[in-house]
């Protein structure tokens, strides 16, 4: 499989188009212009084990979508350029792709870039998909900033519904990585938490640079909760949960959809038992695509993807941007970020291979159910399902 190779800006700067095309999907879209998206995302650096995963499973899309005839016989065309999760060169990568290479509409995540690029957005009027991040601002950064993936007041708040009305838990110690995603995660837990009744006896933060809690979790030892909830990135998660376990702390851990993630057992063995997460996205028993997905993942790679449910709503992306231009076209619309922006308001609702329906709503949200599981035995098993 071989891609375009580009002018690298901040990384590596990828095309993927035409790829596996076959047949009369080939004829019919070799003759019409190629319809630009752009996606930006940490193809390198300390997130790039799920940031090229996730673009990989964005490629793939394009390429179904491609052997399929594209979009109205246009083939889709994916722009892919490096932010190394850093709002710096996530700035960079979207002004590439709004001023250089006039994409109506790009993907990004990371929470942090998804704030520092939406000014780009709204300028331009480009229209920008978060693909992924959770922080609840995201809803609030403009007009032109949507996001396709639930927010943290989605999946935070169903846990510490969870913990306090199924399990009856009383005390909890929040421990969260000092950035955007964190800091705001662990307030809507904390908040959620008390709310129904709960006292929350611990409030912890942790540098995202650190490879060393012992702080941190001596005080959650200290403050004896009933359980701990964490707000991490899938890069730190496991050493957390690993250090919680070497002091001897039993109390049972919760995360949000970080979690929900084949390796985080594989790294941590029997310190991952009992573990509990949330996932947006349906299982691979829930879903009969997400096995087919993971399967080809095996055939391919030789591996399961790093960091599942997000590498579906990857997958997924460009066939809520194919519907967008199909909606464009079909109305003989000009394919505008204006009116990428009015298209996706218009459809609203979208029927997605990976993720199921979506329902892009009027405040920049997205309605999702919530999928509750506990590792046992090793693997995650499901334990309840929160509309």
């Amino acid at each position: 499989m071989k891609y375009a190779r580009r002018k690298i800006v901040a990384g590596l700067a990828l095309t993927a188009t035409c790829l596996g095309w076959a047949g009369m999907g080939w004829a019919q879209a070799a003759n019409k212009e190629p319809l630009k998206f752009g996606l930006a995302m940490p193809l390198t650096g300390s997130q790039a084990l799920f940031g090229a995963d996730q673009a990989k499973a964005a490629q793939w899309a394009v390429q179904d979508i491609n052997a399929k005839g594209g979009v109205d016989g246009h083939p889709l065309e994916m722009i892919l350029l490096d932010t190394q999760a850093d709002p710096r060169l996530g700035i960079n990568a979207v002004n590439r792709l709004v001023n250089v290479d006039k994409v109506p509409v790009f993907g990004t995540a990371w929470s942090a870039v998804v704030k520092a690029v939406a000014p780009i957005a709204n300028r331009s009027q480009v229209l920008g998909l978060s693909v992924g991040a959770n922080s609840p601002e995201i809803a609030k950064l403009g007009d032109y900033v949507y996001t396709t993936y639930p927010l943290a007041d989605v999946d935070v708040v169903a846990q510490a519904r969870y913990a306090r009305e199924t399990l009856k838990k009383e005390r909890a110690a929040v421990l969260y990585i000092h950035n955007d995603s964190g800091v705001e995660g662990a307030k809507i837990y904390r908040d959620a938490f008390e709310s129904l009744g709960g006292k929350v006896v611990a409030y912890e933060a942790y540098d995202a640079q650190s490879t060393d809690y012992t702080g941190a979790l001596l005080k959650v030892r200290t403050s004896n909760p009933d359980i701990i909830h964490i707000q991490g990135l899938v890069s730190d998660l496991p050493q957390v949960i690993a250090q919680i376990r070497q002091l001897g702390i039993k109390q049972p851990i919760s995360t949000y959809s970080a979690g929900y993630n084949p390796k985080v057992i594989q790294q941590l063995g029997a310190a991952a038992e009992g573990l509990m997460v949330s996932a947006l996205a349906p299982s691979a028993e829930q879903n009969p695509r997400i096995a087919e997905f993971v399967e080809r993942w095996k055939k391919t790679e030789g591996r399961i993807p790093n960091g599942l449910p997000y590498t579906q709503y990857l997958y997924d992306m460009p066939y809520l941007i194919a519907d967008l231009y199909g909606h464009l076209l079909k109305n003989g619309k000009p394919l505008t970020g204006a009116n990428m922006r009015e298209a996706l308001v218009e459809v609203a609702n979208f029927d997605l291979p990976m993720t199921g329906k979506l329902q892009v709503s009027a405040d920049h949200r997205v309605k999702k159910p919530v999928y509750l599981f506990e590792v046992k035995n090793g693997a995650f098993a499901p334990v309840a399902t929160v509309e």
